[in-house]
This record gives C-alpha cells, structure tokens and sequence, in this order.
C-alpha cells in the first residue's frame, strides 16, 4: 500500500516510484495488489499480473496528497501487508486495521516527515524493511525488527547499448531545491551540454515556486535542454546516451533553508549505473551506500560546485575512465541492485514472519 501513486495521475517522485517497482516484482512469485490513493477509483491486472487498485479519496488532509482521507486503507487484504512512508494517513490507518485483523504489517519508509503517535505507530509493524542503513538510523528503527532491502533497478529495461554514442550530462528527477539543480548549472563548463529531465514540484504560494526562473536565468548562455518528466522507456534511453548522470542533491537549499532528510537511497542512480553509466552524486544520505568512489563514479561534497565541474569535466573528457566506470557500476547492480534482488530479500522476511 502507497498513499500516492507515481506518473502523470500522481506524483514523480522515487518514493512513488518504489512501491510499484517492488510490487511488479514479487508478483512474478506471489499473489500481490498494490492499493494507492488518488482523485478517482479504478482496477486493473498488469503484464506482470500485478493487481493494482486506487481507492478514491474524496478529500486530502491538510492538501497533501500523501494524507488522503479514505477508509479503504482499513481494508487491505493478504496475509502480509506491506506498507509504504511510515507517517503518510493511509500507512497508519492500515497498521492499525492489520492489528485488528491480526494481520502480519511491515513497512518500508521514504522520509515522510510527521509525528508517530508518541511511539505507539512504530510497534504496529512488525518489521521494518527499509531502503538504506542511513534511513535505519533516521527513522530509529530497532536492530532486531530491520532489514536493509536497498532498491533496485531493471536491469532489461535499463541495459547498456555499447552501439550508441555518448553525449553530456542528464539530470533526472523533481526539479526541487533540495536536488542541487542550481549547483549543477553552475559547474557545468562551456560546451558541456546538460538534459534536465523532470517536474517542477512546488506550490506556486511558496518561495521556492521561483525555482525555475532561478534556473532558467542560471542557463542563459549555456547549452541546457529543460525536458518534462518522461515516460520510462524514454528515461532508459536518455541514460543510455549519456556520457554521465548527476544527483547534485545538498543538504542546504540556495534558499537557505536545511534540508532534514535528503536522499534516503537514489534511484535514479542506481537505474543510471544499470545503463552502463557513471554517475556523480553528492556524498549524504543513504548515496554511499550505492555509489563506489571511484569505482562506479564520484561522491562530491553537497553543494561545492568547484568540485561538481571537476568530476564532471573529468568524465566528460576521459572516455576510457567514462566506460570503465560504466561497466563497474552495471556489473554492481547486477550483482546486488535488481528489484527481483530486493523481492528476494522481502520474501525472506515474509516467510520469517508468518506461522
């Protein structure tokens, strides 16, 4: 269960995305339905055999489309239920119909930020199964009810074409300030052509909704392409034909404001390192634990753009070093950071927890 669901009738965001990357893969071993939330109600059973429900929800608490009001998240059926963003209105109404029902709960957080019954949310799951040690220690989670799952990519879907030329820098993701977008702007060097590919995300009454001017401005006289969220088959493919992808993400927004839980995992890395691509990302988070300095691309300090345009530079430029991290970073998720690798982990925590 997810409160929001992702693409163009929710939201695009990796905290959307992950519940349905997930659910698609355990449904090639077990019967599964993945419930989300949304303006209309409707059914239907996917190529995987994923059935997906949204339950309509008449009214959002707070206007937040992660605290839909709808009593159908009491309902979810299955011997486990398995929950998505700890705090979100559908997660704890869930919890607590599973209790009722005697039903086995577990969740998976995504930093929703929000209170937690003054201890008493937590102990309605019965595991925790969570994308990062980093989000672990975040959450506070106990040692003995967590198990690290991380995330995934597809690695079909996301395949390196060793036939197809490489070129630039791509960016995906919200176009949020807590993505360092800004940052990236700045360090990238004449004739260093970036694709932005995503959505801005912000409420036109905050201050933030001037984000894209700021970066529109930043971009004067610089060869960056702002593109809308794609549809995945798109993303794969602009990940193919990228010299290098970067998740610039800070901890300190260049409005000022401190950003308390930034970058729980990554997938787009992750999606980015399965196409045979290097990535550079900002060191915080649960990032490290996915990206190999050196080895599959570069950690830079959070918000230092002279260190950003020197690992890009260098990527750009060594296309040697370029295709040797490529491979080292698909290599490393084949080997660990497939969502059929994560579904694994999952059911071996399901089985652990039922009679």
């Amino acid at each position: 269960m997810a409160p929001t669901s992702f693409g163009a009738n929710g939201i695009y965001g990796g905290g959307e995305r992950y519940p349905l990357e997930l659910a698609t893969a355990l449904a090639g071993h077990v019967e599964t339905e993945l419930i989300t939330f949304g303006r209309d109600a409707f059914e239907l059973t996917d190529a995987s055999g994923l059935r997906i429900r949204q339950v309509r929800a008449r009214r959002f608490w707070l206007g937040h489309p992660a605290h839909p009001l709808s009593l159908g998240a009491l309902l979810a059926r299955g011997d486990v239920v398995h929950v998505h963003h700890m705090r979100a209105t559908p997660s704890r109404l869930a919890a607590v119909g599973a209790r009722l029902r005697q039903q086995t709960a577990v969740i998976t957080d995504h930093g929703l930020n929000g209170g937690d019954w003054r201890g008493v949310l937590p102990r309605l799951f019965r595991h925790f199964l969570l994308v990062s040690d980093y989000s672990a220690r975040q959450l506070g989670s106990p040692a003995a009810r967590t198990t690290v799952i991380h995330g995934g990519a597809d690695p079909r879907r996301y395949a390196p074409d060793p036939s197809v030329r490489r070129e630039g820098v791509l960016f995906v993701g919200r176009i949020t300030p807590h993505k360092g977008l800004d940052r990236l702007i700045q360090a990238l060097a004449p004739g260093t052509r970036l694709t932005v590919a995503g959505t801005a995300g912000h409420d036109p009454a905050w201050p933030e909704s001037g984000y894209m001017d700021l970066l529109r401005r930043l971009a004067a006289g610089k060869d960056v392409c702002f593109r809308s969220a794609l549809p995945d088959d798109a993303v794969a493919e602009a990940m193919r034909h990228a010299q290098v992808v970067v998740l610039p993400s800070v901890e300190v927004t260049c409005y000022g404001k401190p950003i308390r839980t930034s970058e729980l995992l990554g997938l787009t890395l992750l999606e980015a390192m399965s196409s045979g691509t290097p990535v550079i990302a900002s060191r915080l988070g649960g990032i490290p634990e996915i990206v190999q300095h050196g080895v599959t691309g570069y950690l830079v300090t959070p918000g230092c753009v002279d260190e950003l345009r020197e690992r890009i530079a260098e990527l750009v430029a060594d296309q040697s070093l370029a295709r040797r991290m490529g491979r080292a970073a698909h290599e490393l998720v084949l080997e660990r950071f497939t969502w059929e690798a994560v579904a694994a982990r999952c059911l071996n925590v399901y089985g652990s927890l039922l009679p």
